[in-house]
Protein backbone atom coordinates (compact mmCIF):
# COMPACT_ATOMS: atom_id res chain seq x y z
CA UNK A 1 0.00 0.00 0.00
CA UNK A 2 1.05 3.44 -1.23
CA UNK A 3 0.28 6.10 0.80
CA UNK A 4 0.36 10.06 0.13
CA UNK A 5 -0.46 12.58 3.28
CA UNK A 6 -0.28 15.89 3.20
CA UNK A 7 0.11 18.06 6.27
CA UNK A 8 1.17 21.49 7.53
CA UNK A 9 4.28 21.85 9.17
CA UNK A 10 5.36 24.57 11.62
CA UNK A 11 8.10 25.37 14.74
CA UNK A 12 11.44 23.22 15.37
CA UNK A 13 12.55 21.70 18.04
CA UNK A 14 11.24 17.37 18.96
CA UNK A 15 8.56 16.60 16.28
CA UNK A 16 5.30 16.52 17.17
CA UNK A 17 2.61 14.60 14.91
CA UNK A 18 -0.79 15.78 15.40
CA UNK A 19 -3.72 13.49 13.92
CA UNK A 20 -7.24 14.45 13.61
CA UNK A 21 -10.82 13.10 13.87
CA UNK A 22 -12.95 10.70 11.36
CA UNK A 23 -13.97 13.39 8.62
CA UNK A 24 -11.46 16.44 9.57
CA UNK A 25 -8.40 17.66 8.67
CA UNK A 26 -4.97 19.40 10.27
CA UNK A 27 -6.47 22.74 10.28
CA UNK A 28 -8.88 20.96 13.43
CA UNK A 29 -5.21 21.90 14.78
CA UNK A 30 -4.76 25.29 13.84
CA UNK A 31 -6.54 27.35 16.70
CA UNK A 32 -3.21 25.69 18.78
CA UNK A 33 -0.39 24.97 16.11
CA UNK A 34 1.16 28.06 16.39
CA UNK A 35 1.32 27.62 20.36
CA UNK A 36 2.66 23.97 20.51
CA UNK A 37 5.30 25.22 17.32
CA UNK A 38 7.15 27.34 19.92
CA UNK A 39 8.44 24.26 21.34
CA UNK A 40 7.75 21.73 19.05
CA UNK A 41 8.70 20.74 15.15
CA UNK A 42 4.75 20.85 14.36
CA UNK A 43 3.30 18.22 11.40
CA UNK A 44 -0.19 18.57 11.56
CA UNK A 45 -2.04 15.36 8.92
CA UNK A 46 -4.70 14.90 6.88
CA UNK A 47 -4.70 11.43 7.38
CA UNK A 48 -5.59 9.15 4.16
CA UNK A 49 -8.95 9.61 2.70
CA UNK A 50 -9.60 13.08 4.44
CA UNK A 51 -8.36 16.76 3.70
CA UNK A 52 -6.14 16.82 1.03
CA UNK A 53 -4.59 13.25 1.78
CA UNK A 54 -5.89 10.80 -1.06
CA UNK A 55 -7.23 7.20 -0.63
CA UNK A 56 -4.13 5.11 -0.47
CA UNK A 57 -3.20 3.09 -3.85
CA UNK A 58 -4.47 -0.08 -2.44
CA UNK A 59 -7.63 1.20 -0.74
CA UNK A 60 -8.36 2.58 2.41
CA UNK A 61 -7.30 0.35 5.48
CA UNK A 62 -10.03 -1.89 6.41
CA UNK A 63 -8.96 -1.91 10.37
CA UNK A 64 -7.31 -0.11 13.04
CA UNK A 65 -4.54 -2.47 12.75
CA UNK A 66 -3.85 -1.26 8.89
CA UNK A 67 -4.55 2.40 9.91
CA UNK A 68 -1.80 2.70 12.38
CA UNK A 69 0.80 0.60 10.29
CA UNK A 70 0.00 3.12 7.81
CA UNK A 71 0.78 5.91 9.85
CA UNK A 72 3.62 4.49 11.37
CA UNK A 73 5.28 3.30 8.10
CA UNK A 74 4.84 7.64 6.85
CA UNK A 75 6.25 8.78 9.78
CA UNK A 76 9.22 6.19 8.97
CA UNK A 77 9.51 7.31 5.75
CA UNK A 78 9.60 10.72 6.72
CA UNK A 79 12.72 10.07 9.19
CA UNK A 80 10.40 10.78 11.76
CA UNK A 81 11.89 8.57 14.67
CA UNK A 82 9.76 8.30 17.76
CA UNK A 83 7.99 11.34 17.42
CA UNK A 84 5.79 12.75 20.12
CA UNK A 85 1.74 12.49 19.15
CA UNK A 86 -1.59 13.84 19.91
CA UNK A 87 -4.48 13.16 18.35
CA UNK A 88 -8.57 14.35 18.61
CA UNK A 89 -11.12 11.08 18.35
CA UNK A 90 -9.90 8.78 15.68
CA UNK A 91 -6.96 10.33 15.82
CA UNK A 92 -6.59 9.95 19.41
CA UNK A 93 -7.31 5.88 19.48
CA UNK A 94 -4.39 5.84 16.45
CA UNK A 95 -2.54 7.75 18.52
CA UNK A 96 -2.99 5.37 21.80
CA UNK A 97 -2.25 2.27 18.88
CA UNK A 98 1.13 3.80 18.23
CA UNK A 99 2.00 4.74 22.15
CA UNK A 100 1.22 1.27 22.27
CA UNK A 101 2.81 -0.34 19.49
CA UNK A 102 6.12 2.05 20.79
CA UNK A 103 6.72 3.81 17.59
CA UNK A 104 6.05 7.33 19.46
CA UNK A 105 7.51 9.17 22.52
CA UNK A 106 4.42 10.19 23.86
CA UNK A 107 1.02 9.78 23.29
CA UNK A 108 -1.43 12.90 24.06
CA UNK A 109 -5.72 11.12 23.16
CA UNK A 110 -8.00 13.79 23.08
CA UNK A 111 -11.31 12.04 23.74
CA UNK A 112 -10.46 9.03 21.92
CA UNK A 113 -12.41 6.81 20.46
CA UNK A 114 -12.50 2.89 21.46
CA UNK A 115 -13.81 3.13 25.36
CA UNK A 116 -17.58 3.12 24.22
CA UNK A 117 -19.75 0.42 24.59
CA UNK A 118 -21.83 -0.77 21.30
CA UNK A 119 -24.60 1.64 22.13
CA UNK A 120 -22.12 4.58 22.47
CA UNK A 121 -20.50 3.62 19.37
CA UNK A 122 -23.03 3.38 17.30
CA UNK A 123 -25.28 6.76 18.79
CA UNK A 124 -21.39 8.14 17.73
CA UNK A 125 -21.08 7.19 14.17
CA UNK A 126 -25.12 7.85 13.48
CA UNK A 127 -24.68 11.55 14.58
CA UNK A 128 -21.63 11.98 12.50
CA UNK A 129 -23.43 10.66 9.44
CA UNK A 130 -26.08 12.63 10.26
CA UNK A 131 -23.90 15.74 10.14
CA UNK A 132 -22.02 14.90 6.89
CA UNK A 133 -25.18 14.57 5.35
CA UNK A 134 -26.02 18.14 6.21
CA UNK A 135 -22.93 18.90 4.00
CA UNK A 136 -23.58 17.10 0.64
CA UNK A 137 -25.68 19.92 0.07
CA UNK A 138 -24.45 22.00 -3.46
CA UNK A 139 -21.51 23.69 -2.25
CA UNK A 140 -23.03 27.26 -2.85
CA UNK A 141 -25.64 25.97 -0.40
CA UNK A 142 -22.94 24.92 1.88
CA UNK A 143 -21.54 27.77 1.93
CA UNK A 144 -24.03 30.24 2.32
CA UNK A 145 -25.34 28.35 5.44
CA UNK A 146 -21.76 28.83 7.04
CA UNK A 147 -21.99 32.66 6.94
CA UNK A 148 -24.62 33.73 9.27
CA UNK A 149 -23.06 33.02 12.83
CA UNK A 150 -26.54 31.24 13.80
CA UNK A 151 -26.23 28.53 11.43
CA UNK A 152 -22.54 28.00 12.10
CA UNK A 153 -23.29 27.31 15.76
CA UNK A 154 -26.13 25.27 14.75
CA UNK A 155 -24.42 23.09 12.42
CA UNK A 156 -21.30 22.69 14.86
CA UNK A 157 -23.11 22.60 18.17
CA UNK A 158 -22.73 18.47 18.57
CA UNK A 159 -18.62 18.79 17.94
CA UNK A 160 -17.94 21.98 20.42
CA UNK A 161 -19.23 23.80 23.79
CA UNK A 162 -18.68 26.97 21.66
CA UNK A 163 -19.23 26.58 17.92
CA UNK A 164 -19.80 30.66 17.67
CA UNK A 165 -15.89 31.01 18.38
CA UNK A 166 -15.33 29.48 14.50
CA UNK A 167 -15.22 32.20 12.31
CA UNK A 168 -16.91 31.85 8.60
CA UNK A 169 -14.18 30.64 6.42
CA UNK A 170 -12.88 28.08 8.47
CA UNK A 171 -16.75 26.79 9.06
CA UNK A 172 -16.51 26.12 5.16
CA UNK A 173 -13.40 24.58 5.06
CA UNK A 174 -14.79 22.02 7.91
CA UNK A 175 -17.71 21.08 6.67
CA UNK A 176 -15.92 20.81 2.80
CA UNK A 177 -13.67 18.42 4.48
CA UNK A 178 -16.40 16.20 5.83
CA UNK A 179 -18.34 16.07 2.62
CA UNK A 180 -15.20 15.26 0.58
CA UNK A 181 -13.65 12.89 3.37
CA UNK A 182 -13.86 9.65 0.60
CA UNK A 183 -12.27 7.75 4.05
CA UNK A 184 -15.07 8.52 6.00
CA UNK A 185 -17.34 5.33 5.00
CA UNK A 186 -14.61 3.11 5.07
CA UNK A 187 -13.54 4.28 8.74
CA UNK A 188 -17.08 4.09 10.38
CA UNK A 189 -17.59 0.58 8.53
CA UNK A 190 -14.55 -0.80 10.13
CA UNK A 191 -15.42 1.32 13.78
CA UNK A 192 -19.23 0.25 13.59
CA UNK A 193 -17.50 -4.13 13.23
CA UNK A 194 -16.29 -3.54 16.76
CA UNK A 195 -12.88 -1.80 17.61
CA UNK A 196 -11.68 -1.45 21.12
CA UNK A 197 -8.58 -0.12 22.53
CA UNK A 198 -6.74 -2.79 24.50
CA UNK A 199 -3.58 -2.02 24.50
CA UNK A 200 -0.72 -1.29 27.04
CA UNK A 201 1.17 1.70 26.28
CA UNK A 202 5.16 1.90 28.24
CA UNK A 203 5.33 5.83 26.98
CA UNK A 204 3.88 8.89 28.58
CA UNK A 205 0.37 9.09 27.73
CA UNK A 206 -2.21 11.90 28.78
CA UNK A 207 -6.27 11.05 28.15
CA UNK A 208 -8.30 14.55 27.81
CA UNK A 209 -11.74 14.17 27.72
CA UNK A 210 -14.18 17.43 27.35
CA UNK A 211 -16.93 17.15 30.10
CA UNK A 212 -19.05 19.08 27.37
CA UNK A 213 -18.41 16.15 24.84
CA UNK A 214 -21.97 15.08 22.80
CA UNK A 215 -20.30 12.89 20.40
CA UNK A 216 -18.02 10.18 23.26
CA UNK A 217 -19.63 11.26 26.02
CA UNK A 218 -17.52 11.74 29.01
CA UNK A 219 -19.11 8.76 30.88
CA UNK A 220 -16.54 6.86 28.08
CA UNK A 221 -13.56 8.81 30.28
CA UNK A 222 -14.05 6.25 33.34
CA UNK A 223 -13.54 3.13 31.17
CA UNK A 224 -10.41 4.65 29.72
CA UNK A 225 -9.28 5.46 33.31
CA UNK A 226 -9.66 1.49 34.24
CA UNK A 227 -7.99 0.42 31.06
CA UNK A 228 -4.82 3.26 30.94
CA UNK A 229 -4.39 2.86 34.72
CA UNK A 230 -0.84 4.53 34.42
CA UNK A 231 -1.64 7.60 32.34
CA UNK A 232 -2.52 10.60 33.06
CA UNK A 233 -5.92 11.47 32.83
CA UNK A 234 -7.05 15.10 32.79
CA UNK A 235 -10.92 16.17 32.55
CA UNK A 236 -11.20 20.10 29.80
CA UNK A 237 -14.00 21.68 31.49
CA UNK A 238 -16.23 23.67 29.42
CA UNK A 239 -14.99 21.87 26.05
CA UNK A 240 -17.03 19.81 23.88
CA UNK A 241 -15.70 16.66 21.11
CA UNK A 242 -12.87 19.06 19.56
CA UNK A 243 -11.48 21.18 22.70
CA UNK A 244 -8.71 22.65 19.81
CA UNK A 245 -11.74 25.34 19.37
CA UNK A 246 -12.96 25.29 22.78
CA UNK A 247 -10.51 26.24 24.84
CA UNK A 248 -7.12 25.97 22.82
CA UNK A 249 -4.72 27.56 25.56
CA UNK A 250 -5.84 24.62 27.63
CA UNK A 251 -5.10 21.87 25.39
CA UNK A 252 -1.76 23.13 24.32
CA UNK A 253 -1.04 23.55 27.99
CA UNK A 254 -2.50 19.69 28.41
CA UNK A 255 -0.13 18.27 25.41
CA UNK A 256 2.69 20.36 26.24
CA UNK A 257 3.07 18.89 29.35
CA UNK A 258 2.71 15.38 27.72
CA UNK A 259 5.65 15.69 25.64
CA UNK A 260 7.65 17.40 28.37
CA UNK A 261 7.33 14.16 30.48
CA UNK A 262 10.27 11.56 30.25
CA UNK A 263 9.89 8.00 31.38
CA UNK A 264 12.36 7.41 34.37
Amino acid sequence: MTIEVAYERRGAGEPLVLIHGIGHHWRAWEPVLDRLAEQHDVIAIDLPGFGRSPVPSGGMPTDMPQTVAAVALWLDEQGLHRPHVAGNSLGGAIALELAAAGVVASATAISPAGFWTRRHMRYALTVLTVMRWGTLLPQPVVRANMRPSRTRALAFAMLMRHPGRLDAERAVADALALRGAAGFRPVARAAARGYEFRGAPSVPVTVAWGDRDRILLPRQAGTARERLPQARHVTLPGCGHVPMSDDPALLAEVILATTATRNG
